[in-house]
């Protein structure tokens, strides 16, 4: 059963710097190894056609939470880093943005000679579903971005995205992003996609329905037959449209119980992952996200914003990108990928053990009010952390702005 939704997608300005796209990419690539290691090419499409793991993975690789950039950044990353490597992971990505996507066919055929797969059914799958999003659901989306992920055993996903602006401002408009799996696949012309995300934008006109079938058979036998049909009840992510994170846009359970593993425990203290030891407690904290990311299942990604706790953003939402912190949880993961290619899987259960912990205090944890102090704390810390934002890095800040933002304790008060 695959899981849908419909989200809220406010389009925001602003290009991604190319040192944090340059990390973007290394971590896409070390997450999807490791799903691939541990669950096969199969299950890395399943979640890639689920809306709201794709958000929260956006958020971890440090993009924008909420916004339709984060659709651009994860499939430009995926394209750079996976194509590198599509012998050895057996998974290709196709199209993109813009004129890019107008090569999804052509890049498919070229996928087809490489791998034996039938390339023109490939082609003919891009082509149809992008005919469906943009003419057979008349949503008054257009689209302007087309990926095409497909593996070397011919299982593949689809993600597309619309622009739909109010009396052609920029700043009222809204993106939908449209998502297929092949596995959820049985006609194009009845309820084919695994979830469509975008704006709620009341009624519209969908022939692919499975209510609409009547519908498609009245306009094959050109009649002038043409009944209003509704968009099926979908499970709803709704991103806000506020910049900010704020408390309700984040599980303070789930988000609480990986702070106190980072920073309330010696990780020395859990013997299932002493192969972390000497990795920082900011570190622990972003690894313990990456690691859910990697082996959560569908339930935990209800909160996408929580996932941006773990490298934060380029405009500071909500703190600025910690590269050092960053630059380290690729390099544990990247070890513990390539220690997990030679059978020594050992650093992968430590980091697998991370959320394992994570989620078996959830039961008992009961955290104070910390969110703002959290947050603070980030910014605090954030020149020890070699925090960046697309202004720069940031400086350290005075011991008088210190002194006012400060608590008495040096510890976050989770109980």
């Amino acid at each position: 059963m695959k899981r849908s939704g419909i989200a809220d997608l406010p389009v925001y300005g602003g290009a991604i710097p190319s040192w944090l796209f340059e990390r973007m990419t290394k971590l896409s690539l070390a997450v999807v190894e490791s799903i691939v290691q541990h669950y096969g090419q199969r299950e890395f499409l399943r979640r890639l056609s689920d809306p709201f793991w794709f958000q929260s993975f956006g958020a971890v690789i440090g993009m924008d939470w909420n916004s339709s950039g984060v659709t651009t950044a994860v499939m430009s990353a995926l394209k750079q880093s996976l194509n590198a490597h599509s012998r050895d992971l057996g998974l290709y990505v196709c199209g993109g943005k813009g004129k890019h996507s107008l090569k999804t066919p052509a890049e498919l055929l070229e996928v087809g000679s490489r791998t034996g797969l039938d390339g023109n059914a490939l082609a003919r799958y891009s082509k149809l579903s992008a005919k469906v999003d943009n003419t057979a659901l008349q949503d008054g989306f257009q689209l302007y971005l087309h990926s095409f992920v497909v593996s070397a055993n011919g299982d593949w996903s689809v993600i597309q995205q619309g622009l739909k602006s109010e009396s052609g401002s920029q700043d009222k408009a809204f993106a939908r992003r449209y998502h297929w799996n092949s596995d959820a696949i049985t006609s194009f012309v009845e309820e084919p996609h695994t979830a469509i995300c975008g704006e709620h934008q009341g009624e519209i006109l969908n022939l692919v329905d499975k209510r609409a079938v009547p519908t498609q058979q009245a306009i094959m036998g050109i009649t002038a037959e043409h009944p209003d049909t509704m968009l099926r009840e979908i499970r709803h992510l709704q991103m806000p449209t506020h910049k900010d994170i704020r408390k309700e846009n984040i599980d303070l359970k789930r988000l609480g119980t990986v702070l106190w593993l980072a920073h309330e425990q010696e990780i020395s203290s859990f013997e299932d992952v002493l192969l972390l030891k000497g990795v920082g407690p900011r570190t622990i904290q972003s690894l313990a996200l990456v690691s859910e990311v990697i082996h959560g299942t569908p339930s935990r990604f209800s909160d996408p914003a929580r996932f941006s706790f773990a490298h934060g953003g380029k405009g500071a939402r909500p703190f600025a990108v910690p590269t050092t912190v960053y630059d380290e949880t690729i390099s544990t993961l990247q070890t513990a990928v390539e220690r997990a290619k030679l059978g020594e899987s050992d650093k992968h259960a430590a980091l697998k053990k991370l959320t394992n912990i994570a989620q078996k205090a959830e039961q008992t944890f009961v955290p104070d009010d910390f969110f703002e102090e959290a947050i603070q704390r980030e910014r605090d810390n954030s020149w020890k952390y070699g925090g960046r934002t697309v202004s720069g890095f940031v400086p350290k800040p005075s011991q008088k702005t210190l002194k006012s933002s400060a608590k008495p304790s040096n510890q976050l008060s989770f109980f």
